[in-house]
């Protein structure tokens, strides 16, 4: 079996369907079904598209349409049977098998039965910043080790046609394209004596907003503006936060002059800026947006939408972190405890870890109602995933505490903005808590050495999640009175989607694939981090 192997892909640009409008009136299709059939109207035959991306189907010409294949559909296979595109493939696909189902993306379906017989449908013209396939590649095929079957592409040996049966009452092929940018597809169909020739639009990517695109071939707009278009007076409003909507930020403790600060911690660990969380509103970009599967209705209901944060790292989305790195081991007696005091937003908000074999840690969630808290090991750092349900702006409090060395317990409390989705323009939306004051930093004496910073030691810790070495390669642990969990060293080679969190204290882990939830299948690098030990409720799902 050559098991093709999915390693990295982003959300989709949601929203779209037949109600987004791109240059000259064309709809632009960003998720749902569209056939492409060719049929006899009025003794001609046309190529035509039933755009079903808003329920009823809607019959367009090519012309009118907007293909587009937003950050969701990109995957990088590893894979022997893709001849096609090579063996290392890192490109965007519709209708590409390992994602099926998982995203919001269009879904382009060759129909026949409708010219009167067979029909030959052939690519007569291209343009476009990469290559293009048309091919079929299915999970079957690649179990019994089978090579994808070329139908179209733009490659020089690459076939130019290929024969639509007048029975074919669904064909779905995998259309691939190497890079972003705008294509152009002149397809041909010919049936009997008749024939006829259509431009499709199609835009890969989110360099290209694909509503300033002409469809068809570009020459012409399909339906000229009756005014020319008024541009939007411009601002003087300087923007309201530092908006970060793209890499690597932690949530860190930090020693202060008082005990501790809550802070943001932007960029690697060798390039970073600090931040106060009333500075900063994050931006949770609609490449986020997939589908909640079975197995994570913890999240939501499945087929519905949320916008998710995975543990590993994709390029175009923030990827939010834990860090007590600036701690050392010695400064803090047990653990550091992050606690979400209160969430307020459209919907709801759940940080969970996934582990390679199928569990599920939940560590916060705002539905079944808060604080949560999870309690973080010293000098150590993690990522957890992140899933919002809905679309708009949400402002979560957390308060950070420690028990000092010295017997002193340390906490500081502060709101952090974010957005989700394209609804909100983030640099518009006032930081922190809105504004009203968040707490300040503070120090209390402990009354006794022993009393327990975090964990009761009633309630065992979950099945840990992804964990790593300190700056000074000290094990990341997390303990409480009852059990102590080690997570393991981080690599940028280990095998599984995500670190894999390990039972403790007999608590049960569900058996849904972590693949499908964040979209990794089969490999993935490695995320680092601390483990985390859920202390107001330890629970997992199954």
């Amino acid at each position: 079996m050559c098991a093709a192997v999915f390693i990295g892909a982003a959300g989709l640009i949601a929203g779209g369907s037949g109600d987004a409008r791109a240059a000259g009136g064309a709809a632009v299709i960003e998720e749902g079904e569209l056939d492409l059939v060719p049929r006899v109207v009025d003794g001609a035959l046309k190529l035509e598209i039933d755009d079903r991306s808003g329920g009823a189907p809607t019959v367009r010409t090519p012309s009118q349409v907007v293909v587009h294949a937003g950050p969701a559909t990109k995957e990088t296979v590893v894979s022997p049977a893709y001849p096609i595109l090579g063996e290392l493939v890192d490109a965007y696909f519709l209708n590409g098998f390992l994602n099926s189902g998982r995203i919001y993306a269009p879904e382009p379906v060759w129909k026949g039965g409708e010219s009167g017989g067979d029909s030959e449908v052939g690519l007569t013209g291209f343009e476009g910043p990469g290559r293009f396939a048309l091919y079929a590649y299915t999970p079957e095929m690649d179990s019994d080790d089978e090579p994808a079957v070329p139908y179209l592409g733009s490659d020089a040996d690459a076939p130019r046609s290929f024969t639509l049966s007048a029975g074919e009452g669904g064909m779905k092929p995998t259309w691939a394209f190497t890079e972003e940018g705008v294509y152009r597809l002149t397809f041909t169909v010919t049936a009997g004596e008749l024939s006829a020739t259509e431009t499709l639009a199609v835009v890969v990517g989110d360099d290209v907003d694909p509503s300033g695109v002409t469809p068809g071939d570009g020459s012409e707009p399909t339906e000229p503006s009756a005014t020319p278009p008024v541009s939007p007076p411009a601002t003087t409003t300087p923007p309201a936060a530092h908006v970060i909507d793209n890499g690597h930020l932690d949530l860190a403790a930090r020693p202060a002059d008082d005990g501790l600060s809550f802070e943001i911690k932007e960029g690697s660990a060798q390039v970073h800026t600090w931040h106060e969380p009333d500075e900063v509103v994050l931006h949770v970009k609609p490449a986020a947006r997939r589908k909640v599967v079975e197995g994570y209705e913890f999240v939501g209901d499945v087929g519905s939408s949320m916008w998710l944060l995975p543990m590993q790292q994709i390029d175009g989305l923030v990827w939010p972190g834990w860090s007590t790195e600036e701690f050392a081991t010695s400064d803090v007696r047990g653990d550091v405890s992050f606690s979400l005091d209160s969430a307020e937003g459209p919907g709801s908000v759940a940080v969970f870890s996934t582990g390679a074999t199928g569990s599920v840690t939940i560590g916060l969630d705002s539905r079944d109602g808060l604080p949560d808290v999870l309690a973080h090991s010293a000098h150590a750092h993690s990522h957890w995933n992140w899933a919002f349900t809905a679309e708009g702006v949400y402002r979560t409090t957390f308060t950070v505490s420690a028990t000092l060395a010295d017997g002193r317990t340390v906490r500081d409390t502060e709101t952090l903005a974010w957005v989700v989705g394209n609804g909100t323009d983030p640099s518009a939306v006032v930081p922190g808590d809105g504004g009203e004051p968040t707490s300040s930093p503070t120090a209390t004496p402990t009354p006794s050495v022993s009393e327990p910073t975090s964990v009761p030691s009633s309630t065992p810790p979950p099945p840990g999640a992804s964990g790593s070495a300190g700056p000074e390669g000290g094990s990341a642990t997390a303990t409480s009175s009852s059990a102590v969990v080690t997570g393991p060293a981080a690599g940028s080679g280990a095998a599984g989607a995500f670190n894999d969190p390990k039972p403790a204290g007999g608590l049960a882990s569900t058996g849904s694939s972590a693949a499908v939830i964040a979209g990794v299948a089969l490999a993935a690098t490695a995320v680092g981090g601390g483990v985390f030990a859920a202390a107001r409720r330890r629970r997992a799902v199954g």
